[in-house]
């Protein structure tokens, strides 16, 4: 049998409504992020010569407040399939920053499982919500301060980049 070690993780989510159209949301938080093309990025990160040569890249990419998306999952076209057009828009967003995540990892290697961040947008009768699972109630049970002050750093990024949507 394989030895096996399993941790509890407590997560706060952190949710925002917003009054305002799917799309516009959408824009807001579009508007907010850098978009860099993931098909050539590795390649920059690749290219690089000096660390310094990376964080210049990187810092290129990203929007205001420091992040950029990577990635994006239409889970609303997949509802729409069963419900038919008028079901709710959805969207799954994995947001961040490399050199975030480098500063994170360096203290609690497992923060790697939790970054890029998601961001939940989704359609509902009430509104828009926004949802995030803040980072530093993730890495709050491997004990590390300076983890802690990076993950606490980023939820205030992804917080004011939620706040751009209502």
């Amino acid at each position: 049998m394989i030895p096996m070690a399993t941790r509890q993780i407590v997560v706060e989510r952190f949710s925002v409504t917003s009054s305002r159209p799917f799309q516009s949301v959408l824009a807001a938080i579009d508007a907010g992020v850098g978009h860099p093309n993931m098909n050539e990025f590795p390649n920059g990160i690749a290219a690089a010569q000096t660390y310094a040569e990376m964080e210049e890249f990187i810092q290129s990419a990203v929007g205001e407040p420091g992040l950029m998306e990577f990635v994006r999952f239409d889970l609303g076209a997949v509802l729409r399939k069963g419900l038919g057009p008028d079901g709710p828009r959805m969207l799954r967003l994995v947001i961040g920053n490399p050199l975030v995540m480098r500063e994170m990892v360096k203290h609690v290697p497992d923060a790697g499982s939790y970054a890029p961040v998601t961001i939940l947008i989704d359609e509902r009768p009430d509104g828009v919500h926004l949802s995030y699972d803040t980072m530093e109630s993730l890495l709050a049970s491997y004990g590390s301060a300076d983890a802690l002050k990076v993950a606490r750093d980023l939820d205030a990024k992804v917080e004011k980049l939620l706040a751009l949507a209502l």
